[in-house]
């Protein structure tokens, strides 16, 4: 968590996509013509704040199961395994970073979290 505070939650933000972006989490489109087609995410930003939002996301999966960022994963996820799983897991990293940054921010709980007393 000091990674989070050092990295990313002394900076002010305007908003999610800013945030996400400079952890570089956001996604990165290729269009030209009538092609349109994700390319995965663009990794611009700051690198060590993205591996530990990855790693994070896979522990929120594991202890937080009844939140929504949780429960929207193993909807998307289900009981499928490899790309689809690492798919799901920036977007669950890039969603806990902006929830994350909102806590921090706003004092807004992530929906379905629990916390300790």
């Amino acid at each position: 968590m000091s990674i989070l505070c050092l990295e990313l939650l002394f900076r002010s933000f305007n908003n999610r996509r800013e945030v996400a972006a400079y952890a570089g989490l956001t996604p990165s489109p290729f269009k030209s013509g009538g092609i349109d087609r994700e390319q995965g995410i663009s990794k611009s930003g700051n690198p060590r704040l993205r591996k530990m939002m990855i790693q994070l996301a896979w522990m929120w999966i594991r202890y937080q199961p009844g939140s929504a960022i949780s429960r929207w994963f193993a909807g998307f996820a289900g009981t499928k395994r490899g790309r689809i799983r690492r798919i799901g897991i920036v977007a669950v990293a890039r969603k806990l970073l902006v929830a994350l940054w909102r806590f921090a921010t706003q004092g807004v709980v992530p929906e379905g979290a629990a916390l300790k007393s």
